[in-house]
Order: C-alpha cells, then structure tokens, then sequence
C-alpha cells in the first residue's frame, strides 16, 4: 500500500482545476476551500488503494472511496458534498481530453434529511429590527437590522455594502451575489429611513462603506454575528438569532403573503429555484398550524384499537 500522502501529480491536477474555479467561475474562497478539502480526501484515499494516479480512477473506486467515507461518519450532506466536488473536478478532466469518460457521473450519496431553516414570526422580526436609536451605535444597529430583513441580503453581500449601492430614494440596493452575479432588491421604507438617518450621522461618500469596522474597512462578518446576537438577546429573543435567520425570515414571510416562489428566488439570487422550495415547506407548517388551530376537528384522537 503507497503513503497516504498524494502525489505531486494528483496536487497539480487538483491546484489546476481549483484556479479554473476561482478565475473562470470566479468562486468564493469559502467554496474553493470546501473543494480543496474534498478533493485532497478523495486523493489521500486514492494513494492508500496506490491510485496515485486521479486520472486513471474507475467509477467502482470512486462508489469505495463515498462507501469508506460513509462508514468513517460523513453524514449524507457532507458525502453529496463530496460527490458533487469529484463530480466537477471529473467534468473538467473530461472537457480537456484527461479522461474519457466521467467515473462521478452516476454515483449518488444517501439522501441527507432536509432540515427546515428557523424563523422568526413577524411579530418577532419587528421586535428584533425595532432596536432603540438614542444609545451608541443604535443608528447603526437599526439601519443594518431593518437593511438584513427588508432586503434578504446574505452576510457577504451587506458586510461589503457601500453608499453608492443604495438608492434611497428609488428604494432598492445592488449587490454582486454568489458567482458573481449582480441583482438589485427592493428596500423597504422602514429601512430606508433607519438608512437615511444612519448616514446623515456618519457621512462619508458613495465610494464610503455603509457598515465600516475598522480603519473604514467593511465590517467583519464575525462582528455583525456577534452584534445580532447580543441586540436579539437585549430584544427579548432567546432564540439563536444569527444573520441568514433574518434572510430565512424574510424568504418565508414574503412567500407567505405572495405564494409568488419564482419572485422570492429572484429575490434571494438563487441560481436554482429547488434551493428555494425549501420555503414552501415552511409556508406549508404555518398552514398546518393554522389548520390545527381553527378547524374544529382537526386534532382528532386516534382511533382506539379493538379491544
């Protein structure tokens, strides 16, 4: 049995495919380094079976390698994570002429259990965003928590956020979401308001951070996660509020009111509308809920069983 270390080969076919991710697809770090981790997994386990040689793996080494890696404790999610990355590195292999065919191509990992994402109800959310304006920081505070529930941003996109992004008088802010892709999204009054009022005490140009940290950089996305929890908490949420609750709740509550799915996944900048069915299952428990609360026979008791 070969080290367990991968060859040099496999790295640069690894590095090779990473950099088309990153400068063609133009991929996050974040992706990039979920990628990197999956691919070195996949090329350690190779050089233990002595397929030194990424090229040359067989789609039944490729079924042990997600069967070992099953058995070493990856839960479902992680393995189609897995699978997915073996499958665009070998889709890339395949498109310059290094393989003949895909080995990934019809492999599936166990189907992982979809957790719903939690919310806040809309009496929570008003609460929440609702943060006094007359102590340190409250204007800021207001104006980033309305901004995050108004619009659905994601972290990234509001931690990166400058003035010139946002039209205060039209009532939409531009982001560069996910893979690059640009959209704009509807700001609600409330937020343009708490956003007027945040500017005129900070100031600064377009070219100005809307949340700076320090030395006028964008705030980090640990310090919003850290603030959000400590303003939930002074709220009266004891609940654990974190940045994407505030994105899952203006997903569901506008899909609630709407029904409209294709608009929230615009909305959202989802490249595909099946990450934003999620939110119908969602729309789906608070009609079971109203169901069970209102209909008179409802929550009727099993029936008895023979005696």
């Amino acid at each position: 049995m070969s080290d367990s270390q991968p060859s040099a080969a496999a790295r640069a076919c690894i590095d090779g495919f990473l950099a088309h991710l990153q400068v063609e697809r133009r991929m996050s770090a974040h992706t990039l380094d979920a990628y990197r981790r999956d691919l070195i997994a996949l090329a350690e386990w190779a050089a233990r079976q002595a397929l030194d040689d990424l090229t040359a793996v067989p789609a039944d080494a490729l079924r042990s390698f997600v069967a070992a890696e099953h058995r070493r404790g990856l839960s479902p999610k992680s393995l189609q994570r897995r699978l997915s990355a073996c499958r665009s590195f070998y889709q890339w292999l395949l498109k310059h002429g290094r393989v003949i065919a895909n080995p990934a191509a019809g492999l599936k990992a166990p189907k992982a259990a979809r957790k719903l994402p939690q919310v806040l109800d809309a009496d929570e959310a008003v609460r929440l965003v609702e943060v006094p304006t007359d102590v340190p920081l409250g204007l800021r505070d207001r104006a980033l928590l309305e901004l995050f529930y108004s619009s659905g941003l994601r972290l990234s996109e509001l931690c990166g956020l400058r003035w010139g992004d946002l039209d205060l008088l039209d009532g939409y802010v531009t982001v560069l979401g996910k893979g690059s892709k640009q959209r704009k999204v509807p700001v609600g009054s409330h937020a343009r308001n708490a956003l007027a009022a945040w500017r005129a005490e900070q100031g600064g140009d377009n070219a100005a951070q809307v949340f700076p940290g320090r030395g006028g950089a964008p705030i980090s996305q640990r310090a919003v996660q850290i603030r959000l929890k400590q303003l939930a908490q002074r709220q009266g949420l004891f609940k654990h509020v974190h940045p994407h609750m505030l994105r899952h709740s203006f997903a569901s509550h506008i899909l609630e009111s709407s029904g409209d799915l294709r608009g929230v996944q615009e909305l959202l900048g989802h490249a595909d509308i099946a990450t934003t069915q999620i939110y119908t299952h969602l729309d789906f428990q608070h009609l079971a809920k109203v169901y069970d609360a209102a209909h008179p026979r409802a929550k009727r008791k099993p029936p008895k069983s023979p005696a």
